[in-house]
């Protein structure tokens, strides 16, 4: 008899249990929550211990580190020398100039007017057109005084008539007077019969004038050469003498004038030399003081001062033969009052000035600077004069300025060169995250331009 086999006498259930059910998600054990705060903790105490070690031993050394890197000429430690532009001081002439805004005024202008009544013709002009002096501008109907004369000439032949009765009679009275025939009185009646018609052909000959003249006057012609207006009255409108508006306004230009003002304070300079005689040259600018428009000279000062400016008035003419001055046009006059003879002149760009003093940076011989106060005199434009502390031949720094230090060495070049110390410097820095640090391509030393007001507008740095 076999022994069963107990393997296969197992339920069937026991061959594939039932897949246990997932169980809950648990939270981590207490001990780890601390575990994970001193990893994080850990991470932040070394990035703060990172940015500190940046900040001491990479920002807070630029200089001594600069100092050990090789300059331009490879010598390890020799100071960097800065790209500067200079100019020589010179010996010269500085005119001196008065400068004061002014308003161009015509010496003329004239506003053309009826001297007669009557109906407008015709228009014998275009506006804005020049013309000349005598030229006809308008015609005035002149038929009604030329009725006037007609009837003024016939009065005179009437009275002239009478006149040679009158004065025959008289010759015959006195004929008559002289016999004892004609009394006295009668005589002397007709002498003043006589005297009466000769002055009523006086009076004929006036109105016989009178005539002539208003035809004349229904002519209107120009009284001054010059440039004229808008039209003020169209053909066909009947004018009249008394009308305040005119027919036309006419502006001479050729010459003309511009009246302008300086301060009071600057009258003495100007007296001493119109008063002598002396030709004051005047140059008309326009509002930006860029171009010259004419050139003329001093005319006339006025007789006050204004009170409330404390300027004085001048005029000044100019031919203006070409038009480049326009009646109350705004220009800026410049007066050349003197001219100062050997001077020692440097660009203005070059002088520099501190609380203390003013100075320049004066180029010594071996090519480095120093600070060298000295006195301005007059500036001109872009000219300045220095009275004391510099001598023609001497170099002045005008340009990169901002990086220079007394004994600071410096390559200079001549004004109008290429490129200013601003755009070689920045040319020659590198650019940041290279790998040479602050060392350029070129191996020179670079120390970034400091954020000043001579240095805002360099270009930005290139590669």
């Amino acid at each position: 008899m076999s022994t069963p086999d107990i393997r296969t006498s197992e339920p069937a259930v026991a061959e594939n249990p039932p897949a246990p059910e997932a169980p809950p998600p648990t939270e981590p054990a207490p001990e780890e929550r601390p575990r994970r705060r001193r990893w994080w903790i850990a991470v932040v105490v070394a990035a703060v211990l990172l940015i500190l070690y940046l900040a001491v031993f990479r920002g807070g050394k630029p200089a001594s580190e600069e100092r050990g890197r090789p300059t331009a000429a490879g010598r390890p430690g020799a100071p960097r020398t800065v790209p500067v532009v200079a100019a020589e001081a010179r010996s010269g002439d500085l005119p001196v100039h008065l400068i004061g805004l002014g308003t161009v005024t015509p010496l003329n202008t004239v506003t053309v007017r009826s001297r007669v009544d009557g109906q407008l013709l015709s228009v014998e002009y275009k506006e804005g057109q020049l013309v000349r002096q005598g030229e006809l501008l308008a015609q005035i109907d002149p038929r009604p005084f030329q009725v006037q004369l007609t009837q003024a000439e016939g009065q005179q032949a009437k009275d002239r008539a009478g006149l040679q009765n009158a004065q025959a009679d008289l010759a015959r009275f006195t004929t008559l007077q002289e016999a004892g025939v004609l009394p006295s009185q009668q005589l002397d009646a007709q002498r003043a019969a006589v005297r009466q018609l000769e002055a009523s052909l006086q009076s004929d000959q006036g109105l016989i004038d009178a005539a002539k003249l208003n035809i004349t006057y229904s002519r209107i012609t120009a009284p001054i050469s010059g440039r004229v207006g808008l039209r003020l009255v169209d053909p066909g409108n009947i004018v009249h003498a008394s009308d305040a508006t005119g027919i036309v306004v006419i502006t001479q230009l050729e010459p003309i004038t511009v009246i302008f003002t300086l301060p009071a304070d600057r009258l003495p300079q100007v007296l001493a030399r119109f008063r002598a005689g002396q030709a004051l040259p005047v140059a008309a600018f326009d509002r930006d003081m860029r171009r010259q428009l004419a050139s003329g000279a001093l005319a006339a000062i006025d007789n006050q001062i204004d009170p409330t400016t404390g300027t004085v008035r001048l005029k000044a003419t100019f031919p203006n033969q070409d038009g480049a001055l326009f009646p109350n046009q705004f220009v800026n006059a410049s007066l050349l009052v003197d001219t100062l003879k050997a001077a020692v002149l440097i660009p203005a760009a070059g002088i520099q000035r501190s609380p203390q003093s003013t100075y320049v940076w004066f180029v010594k011989p071996d090519s480095t600077v120093e600070m060298r106060d000295v006195e301005v005199g007059l500036t001109e434009g872009d000219t300045a004069q220095i009275r004391k502390g510099l001598a023609a031949g001497d170099r002045v720094v005008t340009d990169g300025v901002d990086k220079l230090q007394p004994g600071t060495k410096v390559a200079v070049s001549a004004a109008g060169a290429e490129r200013s110390p601003h755009q070689a410097a920045t040319a020659d820095s590198p650019p940041p995250g290279s790998a040479a640090g602050q060392n350029g391509a070129t191996g020179s030393s670079s120390a970034p331009a400091p954020a000043s007001a001579a240095s805002s507008n360099a270009p930005a740095p290139r590669p």
